[in-house]
């Protein structure tokens, strides 16, 4: 089920901000990999994966912009070009504190963004990547770094909040 969120979210995400050079390299990747399949016009392809893209760990907003405006958008408020293809529409981020009665919620925020377990679905489904997983599997594989993948894109989310 998580790979079918990771894979529209890589699909209208990655797709649209990367522009069209990651699913031809993905298709052809997979067609090497399988080259005793036949070719089939309009078969439906599947890829099986594509890599994410690795963004420097201490930009927060650059971070926001590769990973999570195709469903949130540039502006945050959840109108991203992904955002139809969900079952439940992505939350506005930028009125984070005021549901929270004036106060960002760091924790939680960081908790969703890592996919903690305990922490209840920010939008009622689990539609949202887990990030804490795919910030480890890229750069050095390293917890530390991942965390402060976590710290900054909080830190970002925080600016972008309505006054």
């Amino acid at each position: 089920m998580m790979n079918k969120f990771i894979l529209l979210f890589l699909v209208f995400g990655l797709f649209g901000l990367l522009g069209l050079l990651g699913l031809p390299a993905a298709l052809a990747q997979e067609k090497a990999a399988n080259p005793a399949t036949p070719a089939v016009k309009d078969a439906p392809v599947t890829i099986h994966s594509v890599p994410i893209k690795s963004t420097p760990a201490t930009d927060g907003k650059l971070m926001f912009r590769s990973y999570c405006a195709s469903c949130h958008g540039q502006d945050a408020k959840g109108e991203g070009p992904a955002a139809a293809a969900l079952k439940t529409p992505p939350p506005d981020l930028t009125r984070l504190t005021a549901r929270n009665k004036g106060t960002f919620p760091s924790l939680h925020v960081a908790n969703v963004i890592e996919g903690d377990q305990n922490t209840p679905a920010a939008h009622g489904s689990k539609d949202m990547p887990v990030w804490g997983g795919l910030f480890r599997s890229i750069g050095n594989r390293s917890s530390a770094e991942s965390q402060l993948r976590v710290h900054n894109l909080v830190d970002y989310l925080k600016t972008l909040q309505v006054k």
